[in-house]
């Protein structure tokens, strides 16, 4: 179990390590996506697999190696769980509008397996982006979809749900199947 821990920590440190130094040393990281081709399509199309695969709800292009602003977030209805999950790809996405009004919840990463943390973040908020065609798009979203939404943007930029995380701890099998991940 020790090993197991340690080993988790070190893929922790590794994943952390690599994402700073994509960030530093790779300025596409911070560039918008101009072009949206075949192999765009491609990773899109993986990036959606990888993602309902794990299970998760979204899915950074930096988690899987690929320095683009491109996210990938599929979540049913906050108010009516028997609505079908609807899937959102986006290119070069912006928070344009963030709701002053917080509230604290229970998150995971598939970036950091096994932990969880409590993270503050906006109730509600309007993204601006492009779809996968290109093609100007806005969502707005509230509740955990807001979540979703700040937690993946958060990868564009670098940061992890641990960096924001008022508490973090290892989650117990039981606790971790009922945390949905948030990617």
């Amino acid at each position: 179990m020790k090993k197991y821990f340690l080993f988790t920590l070190f893929l922790c440190f590794m994943q952390i390590t690599a994402m700073a130094q994509l960030q530093n040393t790779q300025p596409t990281l911070m560039t918008p996506r101009e072009h949206f081709g075949k192999e765009l399509q491609i990773l899109i199309d993986d990036m959606i697999e990888t993602m309902r695969a794990e299970p998760g709800v979204g899915l950074a292009a930096p988690q899987v190696a690929v320095p683009l602003r491109l996210i990938v977030v599929e979540y049913g209805d906050d108010e009516n769980p028997e609505t079908p999950p609807k899937l959102y790809v986006m290119a070069n996405p912006q928070i344009i509008r963030a709701s002053a009004e917080t509230e604290r919840g229970i998150e995971g990463c598939l970036s950091i397996p096994g932990f969880l943390g409590e993270v503050e973040r906006s109730l509600e908020i309007v993204v601006r982006g492009q779809n996968r065609q290109g093609k100007p798009m806005k969502v707005k979203a509230k509740g955990w979809l807001a979540r979703i939404f700040q937690h993946e943007i958060d990868h564009l930029n670098g940061v992890l749900f641990i960096d924001r995380a008022e508490k973090v701890w290892r989650a117990e099998e039981e606790e971790h199947a009922q945390v949905t991940a948030v990617d």
